[in-house]
């Protein structure tokens, strides 16, 4: 029931469930007067109808703007999850998504009441061949490892094209976990592909383990330990010359946008992450978009349908014998791609360019501020994020998780923790770029407030957190023994 706490400050609320707090009789709206004759229904439609609670406006109102206020999200404070991005996303692009003649056309107009939405979906594609130096692309994919999926899906088609069949796929230590799964989706046994000592792949290895077998590499530049594969052109060459194909996974573009382009390196079939680089709320699971861009080699392969302009009209295309196929019953997320559509036009070239430079410089910061707090896993240049572990704190009993959860009670979002798998105890720090220097500075100071609570209270951390609305969990109960309904 809905009450205060003792010892806390401020109203703290135990919101009960709508049907809870329902109580016959109580009204929220009124319905319109009915200008229709009353009908009498028999049999199986009769009945008392859904169970739902009698509840006020203002009960209504207030439960739903309480449990608001328990959310946390990039409006509310950092967001620092390494991986994923999660940036500030400018609200002149919500508003541009939101227009009536763009959120409200639907997919099945015919192509003459659709121009203004073809005409934004080839333009975006044209500024996505531009950023990556590639000669086609896709909207069709609805997110990043649906991206992967159509991107190997083409690569085995060019290869069965070709009358071979391959059955591996190389695939780095440092990958997201969708890289293995895309490629075995597809038919391919995952390679791994170790790391170096400066946490990047060496050109003997993939050399030694790159054969006819094997249909190509799929390659996250910059890796998901924030490295520069810089051997990423010998890599290409030697994949190339085995007559196999680069799969380059853009989920971190937004360290190197403006600056790399993916295809002037070898890179054959890359997607994109616009819920992640190009201005997209992506919480919670959604919504996503991931295109992908391909070379010419590809190209004959691509989704349809495909926007395809004639003079100064569009159509969509789907006369393209080789193609994969459809990814979707439309043409993706809509949506999405009128976000990232505003957020190219508004950031222009050199914009986009100044953002990957901030992600840069903040991640190199908050590196070298905490490489004397936690232990840095490779002490060097980092991209657009950095990765500690917890080997400093061990001695004390305190692992990444206890600082992860303690780091809820400061007011923070923790980072993504224990990824990458190749660094024990990893916590890994994606600062974008859109995060002021005072709010970073904070940041840091708190990470170190943290590690000092660890060696001297070390009790704070493995209770924390103290102050959320949920405490922390049994995990081992919860992983054995889970409760998977209300």
């Amino acid at each position: 029931m809905s009450g205060y706490r003792q010892g806390d400050s401020g109203l703290i609320l135990n919101e009960p469930l709508l049907w809870e707090k329902g109580k016959k009789g109580r009204c929220g709206f009124s319905m319109p007067e009915c200008d229709v004759d009353e009908v009498s229904f028999d049999g199986e439609l009769a009945g008392d109808g859904p169970d739902f609670p009698d509840l006020s406006e203002v009960e209504v109102v207030r439960h739903y703007t309480r449990l608001s206020t328990w959310n946390f999200g990039v409006d509310t404070g950092m967001y620092p999850l390494g991986s994923c991005t999660m940036k500030y996303n400018p609200k002149v692009n919500e508003r541009q998504a939101s227009l009536p003649g763009l959120a409200e056309a639907h997919p099945l107009l015919p192509e003459v009441r659709s121009q203004g939405a073809l005409k934004l979906m080839y333009d975006l594609e044209q500024y996505l061949m531009e950023l990556t130096g590639m000669d086609a692309v896709t909207l069709q994919p609805a997110a990043g490892a649906h991206g992967e999926l159509a991107g190997i899906l083409m690569i085995y088609a060019y290869h069965k094209k070709k009358g071979e069949t391959r059955t591996k796929m190389l695939v780095p230590d440092t990958a997201h976990g969708t890289n293995p799964a895309s490629g075995a989706l597809c038919g391919y046994k995952p390679v791994p592909v170790p790391v170096n000592e400066d946490g990047i792949m060496r050109v003997e290895d993939v050399r030694g383990l790159m054969d006819e077998e094997t249909a190509g590499i799929m390659v996250t530049n910059p890796n998901t330990l924030g490295l520069f594969e810089k051997n990423i052109r010998e890599i290409c060459d030697i994949v190339h010359e085995k007559g196999g194909l680069v799969y380059g996974d853009g989920a971190n573009l937004n360290a190197v946008m403006g600056y790399v382009k993916m295809g002037d390196i070898g890179v054959d079939v890359m997607h994109f992450n616009l819920h992640k680089t190009f201005s997209t709320p992506h919480g919670g699971g959604g919504p996503g978009s991931g295109p992908v861009a391909v070379n010419k080699t590809l190209t004959p392969f691509l989704p349809v349908p495909r926007v395809e302009k004639v003079q100064d009209h569009y159509h969509l295309v789907t006369d393209y014998p080789d193609s994969i196929g459809r990814m979707m019953t439309f043409y993706g997320h809509f949506g999405v791609m009128v976000r990232a559509y505003s957020y190219i036009l508004s950031m222009g070239g050199e914009g986009l360019k100044e953002a990957s430079a901030h992600a840069v410089l903040n991640a190199n910061y908050i590196k070298e501020r905490l490489k004397d707090t936690f232990h840095l896993a490779f002490d060097q240049t980092c991209m657009h994020e950095c990765v500690f572990s917890d080997a400093k704190q061990e001695e004390y009993g305190i692992t990444t998780l206890d600082v992860a959860k303690r780091l809820i009670d400061y007011g923070f979002h923790p980072p993504t923790i224990y990824f990458p798998l190749v660094v024990h105890g990893a916590l890994m720090i994606e600062p974008t770029e859109t995060e002021t220097k005072e709010d970073i500075d904070n940041f840091i100071d708190t990470l170190k407030a943290i590690a000092v609570e660890a060696k001297e209270s070390p009790e704070l951390l493995k209770n924390a957190p103290t102050r959320s609305k949920v405490r922390r969990l049994d995990e081992t109960t919860a992983a054995r023994k889970p409760c998977l309904c209300g």
